[in-house]
């Protein structure tokens, strides 16, 4: 039996953290799909078309290209696993205050779509205290974004920015 699970997140930028979830998902999962969601209550650095290469791109660079489909969402979450034929959402949770907020979510999916699950797993150890956020002001100040995701994303990050420095956003 095919048991799939959504991935969801806005990404902005994607991390090695985010990538670790990846691998350990598909450890648990037969399929899974990456949802990149386009959040109204979130302005990104990049856009979603940006955001869904980023994740492709660094999928390539650790070898899980044609494992996961990376695909994006405008919807409620739940009509997009229900759409995609997913059992499961799976969620990454790094700090006590992650769970405050994933517990309330799962809890309103469930109502909306009882048949989902929500999975946590916790990041490895290397990777607990990385978000995307954090990524995303080490680059604005020019810091080495290196350790925290693929070549692809930082050469990203650093294109971002330096257009930014022009004023060419």
């Amino acid at each position: 039996m095919i048991k799939k699970a959504i991935y969801p997140g806005t990404f902005d930028p994607v991390t090695l953290g985010h990538l670790d979830i990846v691998k350990r998902g598909l450890e648990l999962f037969s399929e899974l799909i990456i949802g990149i969601a386009e959040n109204p209550k979130k302005k990104p650095l990049f856009s979603v078309e940006e955001r869904k290469e980023m994740f492709e791109k660094s999928l390539e660079e650790i070898g899980l290209n044609g494992k996961v489909k990376v695909k994006t969402f405008n919807t409620l979450l739940v009509e997009f696993a229900k759409k995609e034929g997913a059992v499961a959402i799976l969620r990454g949770i790094r700090i006590v205050s992650d769970m405050d907020h994933e517990f309330t979510m799962a809890s309103l999916n469930r109502k909306l779509y009882p048949e989902i699950e929500t999975v946590f797993l916790m990041p490895s150890d290397e990777y607990a205290y990385l978000s995307s956020s954090a990524v995303r002001e080490i680059a604005f100040y020019g810091g080495d974004v290196s350790p925290f995701v693929t070549k692809f994303v930082e050469k990203k990050l650093r294109e971002k920015f330096e257009s930014f420095r022009r004023g060419a956003l």
